[in-house]
């Protein structure tokens, strides 16, 4: 008899709502699997959704884990409490890898790093004012070492050390797990740093809800007031969506 190979990674997908977007991701995380050769768990995080996310994630052979609080951090939270292995990865119900990215994040923790990211793309052609943000946040992500919410890897005692995600935060909340994350890998002579891979492919869908006003709006809201993020009213654009979810 053929003996199971061990589990090698636990991948966090947190999801409200996107029973649309859910099957695409779901299928691209598991040919990534297969042609890396990764044994690793799903978990589907329903973050009580009013839509078929929760099934439409199980249908998928995900694990299903049902979080009340419409909270990304809670979220993430509840999907490390849920995990089996010592190795989290973070992964938006909106963002596709290929294998080279899951490969290099299991390649990454043999060589000690304590967790990393990914630089980020869109699925669409971006331009003007969202281009440039994308521009500078994937500059300012590779300098200064700060992953990105919708692709970020970590060990779990590591994430359990740091007190995890900050649910007193509504949006934003990877910035300050970087920094707790990097400032105790450094403590701990590990590395914490944004993985030399082609960037993930995260949905652009934001560009056709929201007009370049409204994103120049959140930018300088968040610029003229670093503590924005705590608010559930100036964190709109991450909870509030039109009424066809899939544009």
């Amino acid at each position: 008899m053929k003996a199971e190979r061990p589990l090698q990674l636990s991948v966090v997908v947190p999801a409200w709502n996107e029973e649309s977007y859910l099957p695409a991701t779901l299928a691209a995380l598991d040919a990534a699997l297969a042609e890396s050769g990764v044994v690793a768990e799903v978990i589907v995080v329903d973050n009580d959704s009013s839509d078929h996310t929760a099934t439409v994630a199980r249908r998928a052979g995900a694990r299903v884990v049902h979080e009340p609080q419409r909270r990304i951090a809670a979220a993430r939270n509840a999907g490390a409490r849920a995990a089996r292995s010592d190795r989290l990865l973070f992964l938006d119900a909106d963002t596709r890898v290929v294998a080279v990215h899951i490969e290099q994040v299991i390649r990454a923790f043999a060589e000690g790093w304590a967790g990393g990211g990914a630089l980020v793309g869109l699925d669409r052609p971006v331009a003007g004012v969202a281009g440039y943000g994308l521009k500078l946040w994937n500059k300012a992500s590779w300098h200064l070492r700060l992953a990105a919410g919708c692709f970020l890897f970590v060990r779990r005692n590591l994430h359990r050390a740091i007190g995890g995600f900050d649910e007193r935060v509504y949006a934003g909340e990877e910035l300050g797990y970087s920094r707790r994350l990097g400032r105790l890998a450094r403590r701990s002579g590990m590395r914490f740093g944004i993985l030399d891979v082609p960037p993930v492919i995260s949905s652009g869908r934001k560009l056709s809800w929201f007009s370049p006003w409204q994103h120049m709006l959140v930018l300088l809201t968040f610029v003229l007031f670093p503590w924005a993020g705590r608010f559930r009213a100036l964190t709109w654009f991450w909870y509030r969506r039109p009424r066809d979810p899939g544009g």
